[in-house]
């Protein structure tokens, strides 16, 4: 039986604390134990430290995982909790993505300070975003705005649009809803014309390979759906080679055992793209994802990506 606390790694933002703050409440739930059996350990990652450079100039996604990941391979973590989002395609050998929350509200949401929709936004209006997803999506729709790099913490981003550095910016919505601040949201985007990074809205939570008693612990908490539509849409991205480098969308939706999925990838302008769609039986997410990915790549051909670089 076990005696010592669970360690659960997590970065310092609020957010991320937040959603350690779930799945530590979902196990205790789950196995009707006491909130002293899971100890949250709080990391800074070297993505946290540089926030004046856009991710895909400082080494992409991996920056906000490295450290959790290098304890979670020394022992001296039990498992970490992370954005879905955030998570590199390929993870170090000896790690996997044990179980995944329930996912929430995979929608964009546009908090204006000039205007309160993106279409309603000044000719020349400023809007601060540091995904490249997002950035090549308002160029798609509004060619006249003005996009910047935006990054830092959900509470840092939003001072600085009160402060005037941009007109607007976007924020995954289900970040906002674990932080109780969904009245900061002057819009709600469609995922139809603007459609989530692939793993939006999803916790996951990263452990290492054939620890028995972790696994056991965790499974209690693994949310099917959200598993088999996260692992579609990550293998899409892996697929894609997909990274902060590369502007591409994806969302996978189950019902039932069926899945439906949809994928886009853009030029950083927002001008060329490419779309595809797909379902299937959900056993098969993760082929359904991957053959999206070759269809959409084979169709757009090398050309297109090389204008990423």
């Amino acid at each position: 039986m076990q005696t010592k606390p669970f360690r659960i790694g997590t970065r310092g933002s609020p957010l991320a604390l937040a959603q350690a703050a779930e799945t530590r409440a979902r196990l205790m739930a789950a196995h009707n134990l006491p909130e002293e059996m899971f100890e949250i350990v709080v990391l800074s990652t070297t993505g946290d430290r540089i926030t004046d450079r856009p991710l895909s100039e400082i080494g992409g996604k991996g920056l906000f995982t490295l450290e959790l990941e290098e304890q979670l391979t020394s022992g001296e973590l039990d498992f970490a909790v992370h954005s879905s989002k955030d998570m590199p395609t390929v993870l170090p050998e000896g790690l996997h993505i044990s179980a995944y929350l329930p996912r929430e509200d995979v929608r964009d949401a546009l908090i204006g300070r000039t205007a309160s929709s993106l279409t309603a936004l000044p000719d020349g209006a400023i809007v601060g975003t540091a995904s490249l997803r997002r950035q090549a999506l308002v160029r798609r729709i509004r060619p006249d705005l003005q996009v910047t790099v935006f990054r830092g913490s959900v509470g840092t981003r939003l001072r600085k649009l009160d402060e005037g550095h941009v007109d607007a910016t976007l924020l995954a919505f289900a970040g906002l809803k674990r932080l109780a601040q969904e009245d900061v949201v002057t819009e709600l985007l469609d995922p139809a014309e603007f459609p989530p990074a692939p793993a939006q809205g999803a916790i996951c939570i990263e452990s290492r390979i054939g620890d028995a008693r972790v696994d056991a612990l965790l499974e209690a908490v693994n949310d099917r759906q959200t598993y088999d539509a996260v692992s579609c849409e990550r293998a899409f991205l892996m697929a894609l080679d997909g990274s902060c480098r590369t502007p591409i969308a994806g969302y996978a939706l189950c019902e039932g055992e069926h899945l439906r999925f949809s994928g886009l990838i853009l030029t950083p302008d927002g001008q060329k793209e490419y779309s595809v769609e797909t379902e299937g039986v959900r056993g098969q997410a993760e082929a359904l994802g991957r053959q999206a990915g070759e269809r959409v790549r084979t169709a757009a051909g090398p050309g297109f990506f090389e204008t990423w670089s």
